[in-house]
């Protein structure tokens, strides 16, 4: 054989053989473009499972409150500021929060939630003085919850949804309603037979083991895996963006966090985030002393905090839907109102405690009042998207919990000082208005119109 042929021989055979180096080099497709449905829908189970523990871990203060009081003998404005004072510390967080999920995503924001949160419950069962309790259920608990809560959820579930984004965060925010039938009502029992401390104790080992490793599963956006919101083609995703805008001039704006806080948009919206969660968590944390203050059992009292969890479901479900079809502002305004109605039936329970008006206050605190979140998270995003909105949603998330915090303590020192609840749930009841004109004031429907809206203009 001549030696071109053999050169010729060579190169076919060395042509052969790096095609087959390529073939066997080719690498298999992500887990996300060979599932048979959208990847977000994972996200959504996983927030879904990890606020269901999360935010009832913190809510379950409640349940622990009058075990403490009844333990410590401490002055009831005191145990209650435990909560509050959380809130506080852990709503300065809420800033830095935001840029820790702008640089490195969700995952670092919910592992060190679970870290803070679970170490909190487990070291709880060594209080023994007033500063322990802020420690520990306080300080550590409250801010693993603002991770693994509203706030944390809330600074990048949004990027997954536009179309379906109201249903979206319904369905993973009601993940609290469903682990509160479950957590609320075995904490109360836990507490009854083996004592609040065993109780805090067991949560805390069941939160790290679970959450720990799930939320491994979690991506800032689709495009980090190579999607698009909703799981739609890259074009369609593109023409769905413009074709919600209504302000484009203000939608063309790439909102910084200094920006953002040179607009009364961004104050209306920290006024009715403040007002939204001191009402919600001012009967929250004391709705089950009260209860069973004016003759209901503590376990009917537990039940109906968890009850109220519970008809949050299909209630945040049903609403963000809604919210898709009709706006944020309509959601966010029904919302208050069930709040408001929450405070009248718990101010008519005083003097007419009735079972039947107990399940009416679950129902308006529940499937209306929680609704609201909803369209917590959507209703800053549609108004400053940009590289910064993680930040800007954590400096407002840092108002709002300032408000979570302000409700159980300034509740807690009207009591002690009138000697009942009356002024405070009337508070409760005015800040619930307060929120609702806020957003409407706030105008997200003037800057980006929801799926429902744009279809009708069509």
């Amino acid at each position: 054989m001549s030696p071109a042929s053999l050169a010729q021989r060579g190169g076919e055979q060395s042509g052969r053989r790096i095609q087959v180096r390529q073939v066997n080099t080719v690498p298999s497709r992500p887990l996300s473009a060979r599932l048979p449905f959208f990847y977000g829908w994972i996200v959504v189970a996983v927030v879904f499972v990890t606020m269901g523990i999360g935010v009832n871990a913190r809510t379950a203060f409640s349940l622990l409150f009058p075990q403490i009081l009844a333990e410590f003998s401490w002055d009831r404005g005191v145990t209650a500021g435990a909560f509050s004072f959380g809130f506080l510390v852990s709503s300065a967080l809420s800033p830095w929060l935001g840029r820790l999920m702008d640089t490195r995503g969700p995952r670092a924001v919910m592992e060190l939630g679970v870290l803070l949160m679970g170490s909190g419950l487990l070291l709880a069962t060594q209080i023994r003085q007033p500063w322990q309790l802020y420690a520990t259920l306080g300080v550590l608990v409250g801010s693993g919850s603002v991770c693994l809560g509203y706030t944390g959820q809330g600074l990048f579930l949004p990027n997954w949804f536009v179309r379906r984004r109201g249903l979206a965060m319904g369905l993973a925010f009601s993940g609290v309603g469903a682990g509160s039938i479950v957590i609320l009502p075995w904490m109360q029992v836990f507490i009854q037979y083996a004592g609040w401390r065993a109780a805090c104790a067991t949560l805390g080992t069941v939160l790290i083991l679970l959450l720990a490793p799930m939320n491994l599963l979690l991506h800032r956006r689709p495009e980090d895996i190579g999607l698009h919101p909703d799981g739609e083609a890259q074009a369609q995703a593109a023409e769905r963006r413009i074709a919600t805008v209504v302000d484009a001039d203000w939608a063309a704006v790439d909102w910084t966090l200094a920006r953002a806080m040179r607009t009364a948009r961004f104050w209306w919206l920290a006024l009715g985030y403040f007002c939204a969660l001191y009402a919600w968590y001012a009967v929250q944390v004391h709705q089950t002393q009260y209860l069973t203050e004016i003759g209901f059992s503590p376990i009917l009292a537990a039940w109906a905090l968890g009850f109220v969890s519970l008809a949050g479901v299909p209630g945040q479900i049903a609403l963000g839907h809604m919210s898709d079809r009709v706006g944020r502002e309509w959601v966010w305004t029904i919302g208050n109102l069930g709040f408001a109605l929450c405070y009248l039936v718990l101010l008519t329970l005083e003097h007419v405690p009735t079972e039947w008006l107990l399940w009416l206050m679950v129902l308006a605190q529940g499937f209306l009042g929680y609704g609201i979140v909803s369209v917590l998270s959507a209703i800053p995003a549609e108004l400053f998207q940009g590289r910064q909105f993680g930040t800007i949603f954590g400096m407002l998330m840092l108002v709002a919990v300032a408000g979570g915090a302000v409700g159980p303590w300034l509740t807690g020192v009207l009591h002690d000082a009138a000697g009942d609840y009356t002024a405070a749930f009337w508070m409760g009841f005015g800040t619930s208005l307060v929120s609702a004109g806020a957003i409407w004031l706030a105008g997200p429907r003037k800057v980006r119109a929801v799926a429902g809206r744009v279809r009708q203009a069509q």
